[in-house]
């Protein structure tokens, strides 16, 4: 009996001891033995740390400015685009971001309008296209080096004058080309580049390789390292490809792929002119290319462009971060022209909009197009009527 007693003090002085113990360890705090207290302690929990934010993305082709479009745009001297894009409006503003490719130039009228084979449109385009919501936009294409240096400048400094818009693959100077460029939006960093494959057989000024981004696999790789830790969002567009063929080259695929390992999130195609395919290599999307949104060039197929939106989405959990795209949807925009005596008008319908009066059979176009965004098997929603 005695033992057990013994036994059962020893445990209460030890549990009283390792109380103290545990209420030194966690609390840090000196007992006052004076004060009649009962003895706690208390345990600090650091939470984890989790944030989500996203941002809506809308791309569209080339905006290519002949004189048809220019000369239709001309009211009292000045260029009035506006009412040929009012019916595309209310939709590329539903988005946080959208692109689009400036394949002609914005040198603006004093350096004198000039159409096919060397473009240079009137800067009211771009007050257009800014209205309408467009804020990536990509300068490096075969014909930016259309009207030389002078041409470059002028639209160099227009788009400097824009604020909110972020340009990318032609620069000022080289410092201005490898100073990283990166905007937020909801919470997410992003990030463009830009990059041509061909200018025409102009030369790219020695002295000056900035003016327009070629392509080149080690100096794009450098571009994209300056990125990594800073941008969440890495989107880089290319021209490339063949002119009005439908089907990506080898040479489109070996850049996708390459751009892919890189770690580029998104990649937009442009310089065919017509549709390509869109495809997921990993987790990166690949567009090969969105075709015409505003041009006058001939056919159905040259007339009909690709609207790809995404919804990229960003988590953080502690120090990890991670990057989704989600819910792509592809849609088509149609260039309507009509002519009478004098000028053709020039008006952008979403597919959705048109009806036979507009484009004949537009519905089979419709499948024909979509068929062709959705060929790499892709899982892509049609952003489309029931009622059709």
């Amino acid at each position: 009996m005695k033992k057990r007693v013994f036994v059962f003090i020893l445990f209460i002085i030890l549990l009283v001891l390792g109380s103290i113990f545990i209420y030194v360890k966690f609390d840090n705090k000196p007992i006052d033995k004076k004060e009649n207290k009962e003895i706690s302690f208390k345990l600090n929990l650091k939470y984890p740390k989790f944030e989500k934010s996203s941002v809506s993305l809308i791309m569209v082709g080339d905006c290519l400015i002949h004189g048809s479009i220019y000369d239709d745009a001309k009211e009292n001297g000045r260029y009035n685009f506006y009412k040929m894009v009012d019916l595309v409006k209310p939709k590329i503003k539903e988005y946080d971001l959208a692109f689009y490719n400036q394949e002609s130039i914005l040198g603006g009228t004093a350096l004198g309008l000039s159409s096919y084979p060397t473009f240079n449109s009137p800067q009211e385009v771009g007050d257009a296209f800014i209205d309408m919501g467009f804020n990536l936009v990509s300068l490096a294409n075969n014909h930016t080096l259309d009207r030389g240096r002078k041409a470059i400048q002028s639209s160099l400094t227009y788009w400097k004058s824009k604020n909110g818009i972020m340009t990318a693959g032609s620069y000022e100077s080289e410092e201005d080309r490898t100073t990283p460029r990166i905007m937020e939006k909801n919470g997410v960093k992003y990030a463009l580049l830009s990059y041509t494959t061909t200018t025409n057989g102009i030369p790219v000024p020695k002295d000056a390789p900035y003016l327009v981004d070629v392509y080149e696999k080690n100096k794009v790789k450098e571009d994209i390292e300056r990125l990594k830790g800073k941008a969440d969002l890495i989107m880089v567009a290319m021209h490339w490809g063949e002119e009005y063929t439908h089907v990506p080259n080898s040479s489109q695929k070996e850049i996708a792929q390459y751009l892919a390992s890189l770690g580029v999130n998104i990649v937009i195609g442009h310089h065919p002119h017509v549709i390509q395919p869109v495809e997921f290599i990993g987790d990166t999307m690949v567009i090969y290319s969105l075709g015409n949104f505003i041009s006058s060039q001939y056919g159905t197929e040259k007339l009909t462009g690709l609207e790809m939106s995404v919804n990229i989405e960003k988590m953080v959990f502690n120090d990890l971060v991670s990057l989704s795209l989600n819910n792509p949807k592809a849609s088509l925009v149609y260039t309507y022209s009509v002519k009478d005596r004098y000028r053709h008008s020039y008006r952008l319908y979403p597919y959705k909009m048109l009806n036979d009066d507009i484009l004949k059979d537009y519905k089979s176009y419709y499948e024909k197009y979509m068929n062709i965004v959705l060929s790499m098997g892709a899982n892509i929603e049609k952003d489309w009527k029931k009622t059709l």
